[in-house]
């Protein structure tokens, strides 16, 4: 582990110095080389799909895991995306002269080695890599091990470009040991990792977040509200509600907990009743709820489940505070949705619900860094502190000072 950690040490300070040029030919050169590898990468996805039916992984999980020909050109498409975009690196984000004629520059810089933990879904071996080197980074990939043989795949695509460019290929590695001992041993290594980036259950973000002697930023549940005011338009709020819960379920922008004015309950309820249950999502809810459609009654638990599923819990409030209250409650701080046609509940919901992302009339599907325009991200994370929400090659960055003199001393 240590040797493997020094190469990537070694190994910043290459891929730093590149110029934006430099990186976003190579980019451009992956790019084409997931595409030409797409045969040969869906055919190691196959092992790891087998695995997962031999596993009985969930429908979700399932769906996470596929690769096929579509999403191999959408991963391709997602690199070439990235390779568009500003170069974040060098940028002067502040620029002042002092007093006793210092010129002072705040300037970004990479962050250094960084290293991403990731389950199920392969395609982000190929985003957080392509993210970490347009951003001037090391990333070490831990993906999980139900994705083993389409991660080890994508990543060796990339790795071939980078010994075709003469660029060490632990510019973009794989950690060696990918057991539960290994992600342990790689968040305490403090002299040689710079960031940790958690994505996934709770499990995995709680053992990171207790265990790392890295500072961590977490990638944490997604599990997001929608609250119907009793001032929304009906057919758009239908709409927005089928999307949020039924277009894919399984991702952590999807809606879990819907709550609803008790003033437009009893004549939205029974049309979203109709479309949900056409779309095959199950119901749980409220007493409230329950006087109004038939669903399973809904526990405490439910409310603080993120079931990534074609599951939906629905709660009647008699307010936007008391939406509001009972967002504060149960949110896991990553997308929250109002659906209204006034202004002033619109803003008070924006100004106070704490999530990293809040929409009006529109779903929270769209937390997502290729939606946002940021080509891919990393994940969304639910930290405060440095990056919040779909976290870009922007936010893959630090920054230092640079001062100039002209022989002054203090």
């Amino acid at each position: 582990m240590e040797q493997f950690l020094q190469s990537a040490k070694k190994a910043k300070s290459i891929v730093a110095t590149l110029s934006g040029e430099r990186r976003n030919d190579i980019l451009h050169q992956m790019s084409e080389a997931i595409l030409e590898s797409a045969l040969f990468i869906i055919r190691e996805n196959m092992k790891d799909i087998e695995y997962g039916r031999i596993n009985n992984l969930t429908s979700a999980l399932m769906d996470r895991l596929l690769l096929n020909p579509s999403r191999i050109e959408d991963m391709a498409k997602a690199i070439q995306e990235i390779a568009s975009l500003k170069d974040p690196i060098g940028r002067i984000l502040d620029g002042w002269v002092t007093e006793n004629e210092l010129s002072i520059e705040k300037v970004a810089v990479p962050i250094g080695v960084i290293g991403i933990i990731y389950e199920s879904r392969p395609n982000v071996t190929s985003d957080t890599a392509a993210l970490c080197f347009k951003s001037g980074n090391v990333c070490i990939l831990k993906g999980g091990k139900e994705a083993e043989h389409s991660n080890k795949a994508i990543a060796q695509v990339l790795q071939q470009v980078l010994i075709k460019n003469n660029l060490p290929e632990s510019i973009i590695s794989l950690l060696p040991d990918s057991s539960r001992e290994g992600v342990a041993n790689l968040i305490t290594q403090d002299a040689y990792v710079d960031l940790i980036v958690p994505r996934g259950g709770e499990a995995l973000i709680q053992f990171v977040s207790r265990n790392s002697s890295v500072p961590v930023i977490k990638h944490d549940k997604g599990l997001c509200h929608t609250y119907i005011d009793k001032y929304a338009n009906e057919e758009k709020a239908i709409k927005i509600v089928i999307n949020a819960k039924c277009q894919r379920p399984g991702v952590c922008n999807s809606l879990e907990t819907l709550l609803v004015h008790k003033d437009l309950a009893p004549f939205i309820l029974p049309k979203l009743y109709k479309e949900l249950k056409a779309n095959g999502t199950e119901l749980f809810g409220c007493p409230k709820t329950m006087e109004i459609i038939s669903t399973k009654e809904a526990t405490e638990e439910d409310y603080k489940t993120e079931y990534l599923a074609n599951i939906l819990t629905i709660k009647i409030v008699a307010s936007t505070e008391e939406a509001i209250e009972h967002i504060e409650t149960y949110s896991s701080g990553h997308s929250e949705a109002i659906l209204s046609e006034s202004y002033t509940e619109i803003q008070k919901f924006l100004n106070t619900v704490d999530s990293a992302c809040v929409y009006a009339n529109a779903s929270t599907r769209f937390t997502d860094g290729g939606a946002f325009g940021f080509g891919a991200e990393v994940g969304i994370s639910t930290n405060k502190l440095h990056a919040r929400g779909p976290m870009g090659i922007n936010e893959l960055t630090t920054y230092k000072f640079k001062i100039l003199g002209n022989g002054q001393v203090r």
